[in-house]
């Protein structure tokens, strides 16, 4: 048994991005979400599985180690990134995953233009820095998962105590 087909790709942000044409052409939604996915929880789950439900096709953006550490601190990311892609691209409901290695999505949604851009609910639609990006070619924000009661960084800090 090939345990790779039980996988999602994960794609350089060229080859995803011709990935994304060829798809929307045969009618697909697609949708993009994206975070540091450093230590996996439950609200991940919940906001991948409601980003997914925006359309056909899921695309997982993971932020590189290096946009990690400015993000979350020194001691961060705990998963390597390739690590961290390769655990949710594992994820029945995910179809590509891709790292990025800027501050923010903007060059993927540029390169992507996916019809939804999914944030968690931390954000509102007006507060998500990449917003007037994905209007600009028609497509649009959505705010999905569970409200932010779960957090890798509190995690780790019960974990440390």
């Amino acid at each position: 048994m090939n345990v790779e087909n039980y996988f999602a790709p994960i794609l350089t942000r060229t080859r995803l991005s011709a990935r994304a044409m060829i798809d929307r052409q045969s009618g697909k939604k697609i949708v993009l979400a994206n975070g540091c996915f450093d230590f996996f929880h439950v609200g991940h789950i919940r906001y991948l599985a409601g980003a997914k439900a925006l359309g056909d096709l899921l695309i997982v953006a993971i932020n590189a180690d290096e946009q990690v550490r400015n993000l979350k601190g020194e001691n961060r990311p705990l998963i390597p990134e390739q690590e961290r892609a390769e655990i949710v691209s594992a994820l029945k409901f995910v179809d590509y995953v891709t790292i990025f290695s800027e501050p923010t999505v903007e060059q993927l949604i540029r390169a992507v233009r996916p019809d939804f851009h999914a944030k968690g609910t931390d954000y509102t639609i007006d507060s998500v820095p990449e917003r007037d990006i994905v209007r600009e070619y028609g497509g649009r924000v959505a705010i999905v998962g569970d409200p932010k009661n779960h957090s890798s960084t509190s995690l780790i800090e019960s974990i440390s105590k």
